[in-house]
């Protein structure tokens, strides 16, 4: 194996260690980069299929994103048919049919019950580890790699990557992060796994777009996505903390005046900042390119989604009759929660404390109106410090659906969060991250 060309390569970047005694070979079969779901899953299913597998991780533990997703307890799949599933991704869900059907929901709850990690499912088909501990979900799959022999290597940072001029494999240089000890391995087939830029805290700091780049890839621009939103209406921060259930959401893009957006019935919530939760959510990951361009939106909110405008009116009207003496921001009590009046009626043009009694039609109506529709202008996002997962990344049009592979690479594979594919809230992330890794740990044993 010709390391030697390989190190011309680093010295063109000017990134050549100093110290050659410093540097060791290592050969491998199986290299993978990055100790995430896509990750975890591929050294797996490699090792499991007689595969001498390595696997580097520059933090100091394996799966730290998944540590946090689900508010700590991982929601890792979602166990709908696969239809279902494909319509819950939002970008380039066509890519994720093949590997899909061969690890799906099911087959993802059954590897992790086999490696003693116990399930349910709950509302919405989502997935989670019986004990509601996310640590559950990163222990099975930790186990089933030693038990398999993979070789875990944490702290470990790789730095650079470069094809051995004979076609003969992969060589990797990274650094221990924690005594700067500097090692170059050589791999059969190489995984790259290192997810996006969500979370940087995790170690997602985009270093799988360098090296896909460095082999003249095509990276898709890239966005934050399911991400909470900014507003312009300062009083916003006011009812910070207000959580909503059964409402819909609307957007119009300002500029056009059209329609771009439009949810089914869940939850949300206010923040200091402007909103979040699940729809919310959604909402940015369908338009997070647009919103990172600077796109502004009004969006509003259908307090009453089961109610018609006519059924409202005849709510409304019923809430009147008898409380013709009472100030109208107290009639409407029972209609609308005490932190969402106030708001409702100043959208409407209505003084809280004006009587039923002289509300006109016109009044009433606005009222409906605002119960209907209350808005907010978006004018931004939270960005990749709150982001769920990156939109964007390496082209499908570059990678094989079927193993991962990247074509005119032999032996070369992207799985995860560092691909072009993104879906909504619901576990639907994990599972396609899970997918794309038993792809591609799965091709490099037919290899």
């Amino acid at each position: 194996m010709r390391i030697a060309g390989f190190f011309r390569m680093i010295t063109d970047t000017g990134s050549r260690p100093s110290n050659k005694r410093n540097i060791i070979t290592d050969m491998n079969k199986v290299m993978i980069i990055g100790g995430g779901a896509a990750g975890m899953t591929a050294a797996a299913a490699a090792a499991e299929n007689g595969c001498r597998v390595i696997l580097l991780e520059k933090n100091e533990k394996l799966g730290k994103k998944i540590y946090i997703t689900g508010k700590g307890r991982c929601n890792f799949t979602n166990a709908c048919d696969l239809n279902t599933f494909l319509e819950n991704i939002i970008a380039n869900p066509k890519f994720m049919y093949s590997s899909l059907r061969a690890f799906g929901p099911y087959e993802m709850i059954d590897f992790l019950e086999e490696n003693g990690c116990p399930t349910k499912i709950e509302r919405g088909q989502r997935a989670f580890p019986l004990s509601d501990h996310a640590s559950d979900v990163t222990k099975a799959l930790e186990k089933c790699m030693r038990e398999n022999g993979v070789d875990i290597e944490l702290n470990t940072e790789v730095r650079e990557i470069g094809a051995m001029e004979d076609g003969g494999g992969y060589a990797v240089t990274a650094v221990n992060v924690k005594n700067g000890k500097r090692r170059v391995y050589h791999a059969d087939s190489l995984i790259i796994a290192t997810g996006g830029l969500s979370y940087p805290s995790t170690g997602s700091t985009g270093d799988g777009y360098r090296f896909a780049e460095s082999f003249g890839l095509t990276v898709r621009p890239l966005a934050p996505a399911l991400v909470p939103v900014t507003v312009e209406e300062a009083d916003t921060a006011l009812l910070s903390g207000v959580s909503l259930k059964n409402v819909t959401i609307t957007a119009l893009d300002i500029e056009t005046g059209k329609q771009v957006y439009e949810s089914d019935t869940g939850e949300m919530l206010f923040t200091h900042f402007g909103l979040s939760g699940p729809l919310i959510l959604s909402f940015s990951a369908k338009l997070s390119h647009e919103l990172e361009e600077g796109k502004k939106y009004r969006l509003s909110i259908d307090l009453k989604p089961g109610l018609t405008r006519e059924k409202l009116d005849e709510r409304i009207l019923r809430d009147f009759d008898g409380a013709k003496n009472t100030d109208i921001q107290n009639a409407i009590s029972k209609l609308i929660i005490s932190s969402l009046r106030l708001p409702v009626l100043k959208q409407a043009g209505i003084d809280p404390h004006k009587k039923v009694r002289d509300i006109k039609r016109a009044e009433r109506e606005a009222l409906s109106d605002s119960i209907k529709g209350l808005s907010f202008t978006i004018n931004g996002t939270r960005g990749y410090n709150e982001a769920v997962v990156t939109s964007g990344g390496v082209s499908i049009k570059e990678i094989d659906p079927k193993t991962m592979e990247v074509k005119g690479h032999p032996g070369l594979y992207f799985a995860g969060e560092v691909v072009d594919v993104h879906g909504y809230t619901g576990g639907f992330n994990i599972g396609v991250a899970a997918a794309m890794g038993h792809a591609a740990g799965t091709a490099c044993a037919r290899r």
